[in-house]
């Protein structure tokens, strides 16, 4: 009996000294993870400030845009391409013979599909195809837009659209805007920092809008672009278009 007693006491002794190293163990790694992944832990706490600024430079707009464009039908497809592209060869002809560059002229559109007519009695049918094709032609000399709108028309074109007077290259103008917009938020972030007794960290983010917009004039379509075309274009008036640069700057504070 008392063999089998001490046999107990002594497996007691032996699961319970198992189970405290087992838990000794288990918590030294639960505490040790505990400590790492505190220490990766990001600083949530870190005080920013946002500031805006706003840049504005005026500038001379150097170039009117205007889309010239032919649209034929035909029964068959490769007439309708025949007789658009003749049409059009002759308006670049025209316009380049008052003086467009070449670089000046490009195709922005060429869209040929099907032209169906719809019928109760045979449904849907074909009649033939339709090709629309557009060039987009800058004009550098202002004085010269009612002679190009002129001669394109009168040469075949059936629509005049989406002319615009605009800068050809706003960049120079955006540097200056972007620098003036920086500028002034440096200058409110340290006035923020100086009334607010806080320290300027480094900035860590810069955001950015632009705008300045080409200023559209008229459209014409149709028939009547052929017969009004030169004497409606106006005495082009080149004034000034505003360019503006907006930013906002993030700083680290202390």
């Amino acid at each position: 009996m008392d063999q089998e007693i001490k046999k107990f006491d002594l497996s007691n002794r032996l699961y319970i000294l198992i189970a405290t190293i087992t838990i000794g163990v288990v918590g030294y790694l639960a505490l040790d993870m505990g400590f790492y992944a505190f220490s990766v832990l990001p600083n949530s706490n870190q005080k920013q400030i946002v500031v805006s600024g706003e840049g504005k430079v005026l500038v001379k707009p150097d170039v009117v845009i205007a889309v010239i464009g032919v649209k034929t039908e035909a029964q068959k497809s490769d007439a309708a391409v025949k007789q658009n592209n003749e049409k059009m060869n002759v308006i670049i002809k025209a316009v380049k013979d008052l003086g467009i560059d070449e670089k000046d002229i490009k195709t922005t559109a060429y869209n040929l599909y099907p032209v169906y007519d719809y019928t109760r009695s045979s449904g849907r049918e074909l009649t033939g195809y339709s090709l629309d094709q557009q060039i987009t032609i800058k004009v550098r000399d202002f004085e010269k837009i009612s002679s190009v709108l002129d001669k394109a028309t009168v040469s075949g074109a059936n629509s005049v659209s989406n002319l615009q007077i605009t800068v050809d290259d706003p960049e120079i103008a955006k540097d200056e805007a972007r620098k003036k917009a920086i500028e002034q938020a440096k200058q409110k972030a340290v006035e923020m920092a100086k009334n607010s007794g806080l320290k300027l960290g480094k900035v860590i983010d810069v955001q950015e809008n632009f705008y300045g917009y080409p200023t559209p004039m008229y459209e014409l379509g149709g028939g009547e672009a052929k017969s009004i075309a030169a004497s409606i274009a106006p005495q082009i008036e080149a004034g000034q278009e505003e360019i503006t640069v907006s930013v906002s700057l993030t700083y680290q504070v202390k």
